[in-house]
């Protein structure tokens, strides 16, 4: 858990930074339950993100209990594997990979699975541990996001802020969060149990809760590009 606000070991700006630093996509969470009004603190301040012309273009199902199993268990029942999931409402990844984002992908795909004693062949324990995705990481708490389908790319942008400051609120609370594409493509399923009107698109799913330190991926980090690889300083 990070230090208090008013620690005396931490300015403003250590603070901020490790909220930052430390979040990281957690896939291993234990089940202790995270009270509503602590979510509710998260989503209210990090209501707080910038949208052009102040539209805040973000709507949040919030599932826990057995509301949370109907979306794992309408997805997981759905017979639709994950490879052949279809990206009819948006298209997250680009048809083709190319440099430098495969070799990214590959290095992140390929050091998750080795964390998890999984080969690069054993395709069928690659595919149980992408559902895990749908079970939310056993993390007690799951959202599914939503966007009006209406409304352009700008808010999208908007919309990445927003759950950029949900991840950072709940680091301050000592929470971790794993953002979570891979619903996208169940809308269908998704939509009757938490009752998602046609005009919404859902964007994505989180899920929150406090990290389970005892499993293997809770050990495997991303890294970065350098600096020198994306920053071009002008003038």
């Amino acid at each position: 858990m990070l230090a208090p606000q008013n620690s005396p070991q931490l300015d403003e700006t250590a603070i901020v930074d490790e909220a930052i630093a430390s979040r990281r996509s957690v896939r291993a969470f234990l089940p202790d339950p995270v009270d509503d009004a602590v979510i509710a603190e998260i989503l209210d301040v990090a209501a707080r993100a910038p949208s052009g012309t102040n539209m805040q273009p973000w709507r949040v199902y919030v599932a826990k209990g057995t509301v949370k199993q109907k979306i794992s268990e309408a997805i997981l029942n759905s017979g639709i594997r994950a490879e052949k999931a279809e990206w009819d409402e948006y298209k997250y990844y680009p048809d083709h990979f190319f440099e430098p984002y495969l070799s990214r992908r590959r290095a992140n795909g390929f050091g998750l699975y080795s964390a998890l004693g999984i080969g690069r062949r054993e395709v069928d324990r690659m595919r149980a541990q992408h559902d895990r995705n749908f079970v939310f990481f056993d993390a007690p708490v799951g959202m599914i996001f939503t966007i009006d389908r209406r409304l352009n790319q700008g808010s999208w942008i908007d919309y990445g802020m927003f759950l950029q400051n949900i991840m950072i609120a709940a680091r301050a609370r000592g929470l971790h969060t794993c953002p979570q594409a891979a619903f996208a493509p169940y809308h269908r399923q998704i939509r009757p149990v938490l009752g998602i009107g046609e005009e919404e698109v859902v964007v994505c799913g989180m899920a929150i809760g406090l990290e389970d330190t005892s499993k293997p991926e809770s050990e495997f980090r991303t890294d970065r590009a350098p600096l020198a690889d994306w920053v071009t300083f002008a003038g």
